[in-house]
């Protein structure tokens, strides 16, 4: 799943999610629905076309997955790089797996960094 979160193909990740997954944002908020939250993939990416989660630990029982390491990106509006606007933050990831599919994929990050480099690139 990660691997192809890192090739920033919506499509190519939909074939790894479940008909209902989950998606929980760093915020709480969900998207369901395999579709839905292939859409947000395809919004999120063309706003940071070169994000990427690169995976330091994890950790697996039975169908969950907890994984830790770092996003980061480039906040790109209109496909053009905003000045500063790369990051990169801590974060950890939680999945639910189901027969090889990804059920659930819920989002830990302090996502502030982020919020104030779209801030700026609106301000």
């Amino acid at each position: 799943f990660v691997r192809r979160i890192n090739l920033r193909s919506p499509d190519c990740l939909a074939e790894l999610m479940t008909e209902d997954h989950l998606f929980v944002d760093s915020l709480g908020e969900c998207r369901s629905g395999r579709d839905r939250v292939s859409g947000g993939w395809a919004s999120y990416l063309a706003m940071f076309p070169d994000y990427e989660v690169e995976v330091e630990r994890t950790f697996a029982r039975n169908e969950e997955v907890v994984l830790l390491g770092r996003a980061r990106g480039t906040y790109a509006p209109g496909g053009v790089p905003a000045p500063d606007g790369r990051w990169d933050i801590p974060a950890a990831w939680r999945a639910i797996v189901h027969r090889g599919l990804v059920a659930t994929w819920q989002v830990y990050a302090d996502n502030s960094p982020v919020v104030e480099i779209i801030a700026r690139g609106r301000g």
